[in-house]
């Protein structure tokens, strides 16, 4: 395996002396796709200071790709003039403190995307942990096509249950000293976060110990496989962004050949975090289907869930719909996950319903206040998957169906910070 599938790299971060952190960092753009009432207040917290929200485009405006995305390029450029300041070879050490207070550990560093296949049955040491929706990527490559930075929100995640590569930075940096390159509150409830630069010995043996999780003896202990092909890295968050970064890079190796090995684009910045992390929560990622008849759409849930005839564990889901909450049991699943069970009828439905959509809802609540908000709107329930499943499912089943689990809530997840030059 590559030795260095994920290394230091060029950091730019802002002097966070001369920029207000809170502003500056913003949310994942995949986050509150249906609360416009949050990139609202976002907008107002900004202002006019510098920040990633200028150098991103939230999902809830794909629709304005076309007019956006030149003024997050023109912004781009001004940020690396006006802004940025470089860290060369750099990796960042993090503490985010979440809103519960509990605090996620993670490493900053520069993953190898000739080492990613997000394609179905893909055995490459970085996967894809959920279906790749291919039409995804086109809007976000069209974002990344002529950008001068990338912003990470991808967590890779990694299965290290003796914690030998990122708890051990807690000793030396974070609590156990060090001053912070960044150390500020986070925005409308994202908690804290605090970044350390590794020192050089410190970042080989980041790289070493992520080396020794991938060798056979190691998969071998963990899974019963001396799988030739091992999984190292499985995309916790930013599928599709991950996709997005990796089908850019193959555009340039179409046009440049041999010189797209040296570009820049080749590597995408990415935080690593430990699968085992107490304070990293499994959420389900629910649906919404949004102006569909709720009466027939319930009466066709049942029908082809009591049509199924797999051997997969008994399952629930709950549907939401008219102010009522009906259990549909499915007594003989395909799937193994509800999830999966519940997708699989959806793709189908909604085939055959253009005039309905559906939505991937982080939190509960917020699916009781889509439903409640027009009768037309029908949410499903379901329980989530254990987090010390995915390795396992991934590396035997592949990818699970697309939008299967969230890591904890959306307030929680990655927000833009570091960025990293991916034009020449």
């Amino acid at each position: 395996m590559n030795p260095r599938i994920f290394c230091p790299t060029e950091i730019l971060m802002p002097d966070f002396s001369k920029t207000d952190g809170t502003r500056w960092s913003v949310v994942a753009c995949d986050q509150y796709t249906s609360d416009p009432s949050y990139w609202k207040k976002t907008e107002e917290i900004v202002g006019d200071a510098p920040s990633t929200l200028r150098l991103m485009l939230p999902e809830i405006f794909l629709g304005e790709s076309g007019e956006r995305i030149p003024k997050i390029h023109a912004e781009m450029e001004r940020a690396i003039r006006e802004t940025l300041t470089a860290h060369p070879n750099a990796m960042v050490y993090l503490e985010r403190t979440q809103a519960d207070g509990r605090v996620r550990r993670g490493v900053i560093g520069a993953v190898d995307l000739e080492e990613y296949d997000y394609r179905k049955g893909s055995t490459s040491p970085v996967r894809a942990t959920e279906g790749t929706v291919l039409e995804r990527i086109p809007p976000r490559v069209a974002v990344r096509r002529g950008a001068a930075l990338e912003l990470p929100h991808v967590m890779l995640l990694i299965d290290d249950p003796d914690r030998t590569v990122i708890e051990p930075l807690a000793g030396t940096l974070g609590t156990g000293g060090g001053k912070p390159v960044y150390d500020f509150d986070l925005m409308q409830n994202g908690g804290h976060v605090r970044g350390y630069a590794i020192p050089t010995a410190a970042q080989e043996e980041v790289m070493r110990a992520l080396g020794a999780l991938a060798t056979p003896e190691a998969m071998a202990a963990k899974y019963g496989s001396g799988d030739p092909a091992p999984l190292l890295f499985a995309v916790g968050d930013g599928n599709h962004s991950l996709a997005s970064a990796k089908a850019y890079y193959e555009e340039l190796k179409a046009s440049l050949g041999e010189a797209a090995q040296s570009h820049p684009a080749r590597y995408a910045l990415c935080e690593v975090v430990n699968v085992h992390d107490p304070a990293l929560d499994f959420e389900p990622i629910y649906r919404v289907v949004f102006g569909a008849d709720p009466a027939g759409l319930l009466a066709a849930f049942r029908t082809y869930c009591g049509k199924l005839k797999g051997n997969a564990a008994v399952q629930t889901i709950d549907v939401l719909a008219g102010g009522a909450t009906e259990t549909v049991n499915i007594p003989y699943p395909e799937k193994q996950l509800a999830v999966g069970t519940l997708q699989a009828f959806l793709d189908a439905y909604l085939a055959e319903h253009p005039e309905a959509k559906v939505d991937y809802i982080h939190g509960e609540d917020a699916v009781r206040a889509l439903v409640a908000a027009a009768p037309e709107n029908v949410g499903f329930l379901f329980e989530g998957m254990q987090k010390s499943d995915l390795f396992r499912t991934v590396i035997y089943d592949g990818a699970l169906p697309r939008k299967t689990f969230s890591m904890g809530h959306a307030h929680d997840k990655r927000f833009y910070l570091e960025c990293r030059k991916i034009g020449e």
